[in-house]
């Protein structure tokens, strides 16, 4: 947790919520004025003086009228400018802060749910609460200043009513609430993560007859989170009785006092009426404030948790005064890398060299587990490494910034999304101005453009959320199309040939791994098709145990074989 106020993150924007407080708070006394006025001017005519005595108050009431229009309506529109802008803004460096960590380790629904309800309750901490704060509390003040003036002896009753019911109340409201909502945020998570295994594990559920004890463990988080927001409501119930009754109990104390102070006045009826209606709107403010107080108190919370978000130290920083990003063709050159998950466990990646210049094709084959896909994340800078040496383009790779890397070094990860969009949206990502040319030809590569070409739709085809629209193999291959779209200097394929056919994976790699001025990292099980490749590095526990031609490594003697369509199943030649 950060040490830094959560309250850091709205101070950008702290002129601009002045700005609309002050408004308000303008809006709020010019209703006030025009209550007072409203009231002396209706029981001052009642007693029939000369026109001439009503005409300022008549002004008044219409000038007071129009101009609490008028603030109300820019008191509007500059809080929710204010706010808007704050929360667009803050939730872009949420999920920038989010996007380094998740692409190595991914995000649960839990986690990514609470963190999208907490950026929203931020929105409230400015425009539902400290905005009516600062409007009660002018209104409040001016009120009691208006009573003590007229019938002194009524604005102590009205400054003890509005004191309990606009801050005491309040204040044990959010009290209250702040208890409660921890435990709210927290079911509300794990009933969004039960919900996510419902709806993406439904298959693995049915086929395990698990699907009754998944439905019954959602409808316990369900129910427990209703439990607490009853909890929460019951509060608000409470607090909004409490507050009836204090301006209940103050209007009849105020009116008491006031008639005794008036009595034997001329005046008298005018200043009771005028006194009473004034009370009445002072607590008018106040009488939000307890729902307020609860917003806060779940913003403060979820201010917090974002705020230590931002503050948290990246996974894999950049420099402070990054070098320019790599241009043209670039060369990577890689010795002793070592890479760990955590400074006591065994290196995930250790010891290893390789060297990717223009035209390279290099290729990791390896058992499951043995590090290849690490090996990939940092050379992409999506994990540190605590090992080793790694320069592109002679410079090392930490002085980059993580973006200028990824530009130069990039690809298709094994675990790459399919966003909710069409196939041209989730092509577009890579290359924002790609001609029609250049999509098809991408899509040719991963052998996909005469199945797009046979949608109804074709690249306007919608894919679903996950890709939910397409078969494995299809999602694969879109994102392979994505990388050969993208078209870095460097190109890394984690699996591309996942889910695929024996026949199309052959086509596949052969494609890639065919002669060109691009550099070429791959990482695959799949034995076959891999001719072209100019070295083949086979890594076992995170050691390099064997490297060398295609022909060499592959082929018998060695220990590495490739029956049918080739997965790797043993260790290597030349241990």
């Amino acid at each position: 947790m950060s040490s830094a106020s959560p309250l850091a993150a709205l101070r950008p924007y702290a002129r601009r919520i002045a700005l609309a407080g002050a408004v308000g708070a303008l809006a709020e006394l010019a209703g006030l004025a025009l209550m007072a006025t409203s009231a002396w001017l209706i029981c001052r005519a009642a007693q029939q003086p000369a026109l001439s005595a009503l005409s300022e108050a008549i002004v008044a009431v219409r000038g007071f009228a129009v101009l609490r229009g008028a603030l109300r309506y820019a008191e509007r529109l500059v809080s929710h400018d204010a706010v808007l802008r704050a929360l667009a803004d803050l939730r872009g460096r949420v999920y920038a802060a989010l996007v380094p960590a998740g692409a190595a380790t991914g995000h649960s629904g839990e986690t990514l749910t609470s963190v999208v309800a907490d950026v929203e309750a931020i929105s409230d901490i400015a425009l539902r609460c400290l905005l009516p704060a600062v409007a009660a509390l002018l209104v409040a003040v001016a009120g009691t200043a208006l009573s003590a003036i007229l019938v002194p002896a009524s604005a102590l009753p009205l400054a003890l009513g509005l004191l309990l019911a606009g801050v005491v109340v309040p204040a044990a409201t959010g009290v209250a609430t702040a208890r409660a909502s921890a435990g709210i945020a927290a079911a509300r998570g794990e009933l969004a993560a039960r919900t996510v295994d419902l709806i993406d594990g439904r298959e693995d559920l049915l086929a395990f007859g698990a699907t009754e004890a998944a439905v019954a463990t959602a409808d316990a988080a369900a129910a427990r989170l209703a439990r607490l927001e009853r909890a929460t409501a019951r509060h608000a119930g409470i607090a909004a009785a409490a507050g009836f009754l204090i301006r209940g109990a103050t209007m009849v104390t105020v009116l008491l006092v006031s008639i005794g102070a008036a009595h034997g006045h001329r005046l008298g009826v005018v200043m009771i009426s005028v006194v009473t209606l004034t009370a009445l709107l002072a607590f008018e403010p106040a009488a939000a404030l307890p729902e307020a107080a609860q917003r806060l108190a779940r913003g403060y919370a979820a201010l917090r948790r974002v705020t230590a978000i931002l503050a948290a130290a990246p996974a894999v920083p950049d420099p402070a005064c990054p070098a320019p990003a790599p241009t043209g063709p670039v060369t990577l050159r890689v010795r002793g890398l070592r890479v760990r998950y955590a400074a006591s466990a065994p290196p995930a990646v250790r010891d290893l060299d390789l060297d990717l210049a223009p035209g390279s094709r290099v290729v990791l084959v390896g058992p499951s587990g043995a590090g290849k896909s690490t090996a990939l994340a940092a050379l992409m800078r999506l994990v540190e490494f605590d090992g080793g040496t790694v320069r592109l383009n002679g410079v090392d790779l930490r002085d980059y910034a993580g973006d200028a890397i990824r530009r130069a070094v990039s690809g298709a990860l094994s675990d790459g999304h399919v966003f909710n969009a069409t196939l041209r949206a989730n092509l577009l990502l890579a290359r924002p101005g790609a001609t029609g040319e250049q999509l098809d030809e991408a899509l040719r590569r991963a052998r996909l453009l005469d199945w797009v070409r046979g949608l109804p739709a074709g690249l306007d085809t919608v894919t679903g959320p996950g890709g939910q629209q397409l078969s494995g193999g299809q999602r694969r291959r879109l994102i392979l199309a994505r990388a050969f779209l993208a078209d870095p200097p460097v190109l890394v394929l984690d699996e591309p040939t996942e889910g695929l056919d024996p026949q199309t994976a052959d086509e596949v790699l052969r494609d890639v791994l065919r002669p060109g001025p691009q550099a070429v990292l791959l990482v695959t099980h799949h034995l076959t098709g891999l001719e072209g490749a100019s070295e083949v590095i086979v890594l076992d526990q995170g050691a390099v145990a064997g490297r060398g031609a295609p022909a060499d490594v592959l082929a018998p003697p060695g220990h590495l074989t490739s029956p049918g369509p080739g997965d790797l199943v043993g260790g290597a030649r030349g241990r």
